[in-house]
């Protein structure tokens, strides 16, 4: 038989082939055509179509950050990023007016520092200083009539109109009936498929991979329970119901990992179990008698070894407690802790919003310096629109979106295709409602589009290029691409250039805050008198593999960048493997004490060679000594 031997790609090239799978959510592909389009024909039916273009574009953003999920955490995704879009508008027109080229590259300088370190906190903040930093360049660099507060208001009512039709209308095809909470019970549901899904696979390859997944199925489901509400705990019967759901989850995911650990196979039907309750979340309907896994002897039957037979018991009593639960549905506790104001400015401060600040200050300060020098040579002719190379220079400089290889070949390839298929369709389409027709396609587009960074930038210059048209620019697509061009070279160039931060800052930050989250979730568990306290138990645990969860993301990006980048990151994934496997372990050790009391041999020398394989990897990878605890058994 002949072999075929495939050339290896390199990961930053591999990274700009990948895209997200998943059927096409047709919610939000609604919600997009409703947004920018709608908007702008109101505005050019009453006469004020510059209004317009400033609302659409709100709602253009908006709709780049509306993700699946609850209401709740829409409010906070859409709206905050909103609040800092319309205060970067606000400061960039007047900022604009009022100084001249080199003050105003400053100033927009010294933004994009804050914006990148206030972007290391989390999604939210990263969305809100990216439209700070573009919104600010928009209403420096395009020429509108009105002045700068209008221009804050409209941008904030396109926003909040997408935000009022997001929490209108339905998201889910499940129990439509009432749909308030219906991304809360999918997010809740998911979580026990994931429970299923894992226990199906305990014993085998995938076991690993399927726990890694119940992981990004909890983080979920606690976001989209915990967004921001005007009382401290749930209003209403139907809310504490999925408060319960959730909680009830968490001894199963516990017992699942545990079972997982041990590294056998479970009895086929202990999945059928969570199964059950997936469906009770999402419909409504009872769950009806449980089947209960059937829990051998300690040393009888395939299934009996000690290292199994505590998780069975503990899915079994985490089955009962469910059942008690959804028949009872009253809960409040979500078993998470809000971080604090001190926690949010240490890490803006700390060695990743360092690193990220000074990176978005100098690529944002050079595309603006850049875009001055061009403007004021008259590159633009009689119409300035300066604001495009600094606008896309955030965009290639934000991590979120991919490595910057990664980014930069999108970026390049999105603007192109996005250019000539908008030069093509501007002769064909009638003005302006052809154009109009175009951004609400557009915006219909773009959450199918947010599956690749390179199609996501062709629909949004599609639109873009449609909003500068219809607000009495001549059409500009060449000049765009050869401004996206040359942002993207800026961004290469500076990207790549020694900075006063230490390198992979973002990485060793994640990992050290994982190494202490899962550093106190052990001494947690092994602590004398602790036993009783499984909620504080199961919040620590919670943050030890989100965590977790978000230190894998950020090495994965890491080791996706040039090597030149992906070098700073050499070794941390090793680190993050240990301390995963740590976590695991801890986690039968929980399970297994509160079945006997007592540790066997078997976790007592995983611990403690796990221990010690993390203080060497971490060695290696040039990271700082890992605290340790004694094991007591």
């Amino acid at each position: 038989m002949r072999r075929l031997t495939l050339l290896a790609v390199p990961p930053w090239f591999a990274h700009a082939l990948r895209a997200q799978r998943g059927p096409v959510p047709w919610s939000a592909v609604l919600r997009g055509a409703l947004a920018a389009g709608p908007l702008l024909l109101v505005a050019e039916l009453c006469g004020r179509t510059s209004l317009g273009v400033v609302a659409a574009l709100g709602a253009m953003l908006a709709g780049i950050n509306d993700r699946p999920g609850s209401r709740r955490v829409a409010v906070e995704r859409l709206g905050v990023p909103a609040l800092a879009g319309a205060a970067g508008l606000l400061f960039g027109s007047y900022a604009g007016q009022h100084t001249g080229a080199l003050t105003l590259t400053l100033v927009l300088t010294a933004l994009g520092l804050l914006a990148g370190a206030v972007s290391a906190i989390g999604p939210v903040a990263s969305g809100a200083g990216t439209q700070l930093l573009v919104t600010s360049a928009i209403g420096a660099g395009m020429p509108l009539p009105e002045p700068g507060w209008e221009r804050a208001l409209f941008f904030l009512g396109g926003a909040g109109w997408l935000l009022a039709v997001r929490l209108a209308l339905p998201t889910t095809a499940v129990n439509p009936g009432d749909y308030r909470f219906d991304g809360e019970r999918d997010a809740v549901g998911g979580v026990y498929d994931a429970i299923a899904r894992l226990l199906l696979a305990a014993g085998g390859p995938e076991a690993i991979r399927r726990r890694v997944a119940l992981t990004a199925a909890l983080d979920h489901a606690q976001d989209a329970l915990t967004g921001p509400r005007i009382r401290r705990y749930a209003s209403s019967a139907a809310e504490r119901r999925l408060h319960a759901q959730y909680a009830a989850a968490l001894p199963l995911a516990e017992a699942a990992t545990a079972l997982a650990w041990s590294g056998e196979a479970v009895p086929a039907g202990a999945a059928e179990g969570p199964r059950r309750l997936a469906v009770a979340v999402r419909t409504g309907a009872p769950t009806g008698p449980l089947p209960a896994p059937a829990v051998p002897g300690a040393r009888s039957g395939p299934h009996g070894s000690t290292s199994v037979v505590p998780a069975l018991r503990a899915l079994h009593d985490a089955l009962l407690g469910a059942a008690e639960a959804f028949d009872r549905g009253f809960g409040n506790a979500l078993h998470t802790r809000r971080r604090t104001a001190v926690s949010l400015v240490r890490t803006a401060l700390g060695s990743a919003g360092r690193e990220y600040g000074i990176r978005v200050a100098l690529c944002f300060g050079a595309s603006v310096a850049a875009a001055q020098a061009l403007h004021h040579a008259r590159w633009y002719g009689n119409h300035p629109h300066w604001y495009w190379l600094p606008a896309t220079a955030v965009f290639l400089v934000k991590p979120d979106l991919g490595p910057l290889a990664s980014r930069v070949l999108c970026r390049a390839a999105g603007t192109v295709l996005g250019a000539v298929a908008f030069a093509g369709l501007a002769v064909l389409l009638p003005r302006p409602e052809g154009l109009v027709a175009l951004v609400a396609v557009s915006g219909a587009l773009i959450p199918v589009a947010t599956r690749h960074f390179a199609a996501q930038t062709a629909v949004v210059t599609v639109l873009v290029l449609a909003l500068v048209m219809v607000g009495g620019e001549p059409q500009a697509s060449w000049n765009r691409i050869a401004e996206t061009l040359l942002a993207c070279v800026i961004v290469l160039l500076v990207g790549h250039l020694p900075t006063l931060g230490q390198r992979g800052g973002t990485v060793r930050a994640r990992l050290t805050r994982a190494t202490e989250a899962a550093d106190v979730y052990l001494a947690h568990v092994l602590s004398d008198g602790t036993a009783g306290d499984r909620t504080g138990r199961w919040v620590l645990r919670r943050e030890a593999y989100r965590a977790l969860a978000e230190a894998r993301a950020a090495i994965d990006l890491a080791a996706a960048e040039l090597p030149a980048l992906a070098r700073h990151s050499e070794g941390t994934d090793e680190v993050a493997a240990t301390l995963e496997r740590l976590v695991d372990t801890t986690t039968a050790c929980a399970v297994q004490l509160d079945d006997t009391g007592r540790l066997t041999p078997r976790h007592t020398d995983r611990i403690t060679e796990l221990l010690g394989e993390l203080a060497e990897r971490r060695e290696q990878a040039g990271l700082r000594a890992a605290p340790t605890r004694p094991v007591a058994v």
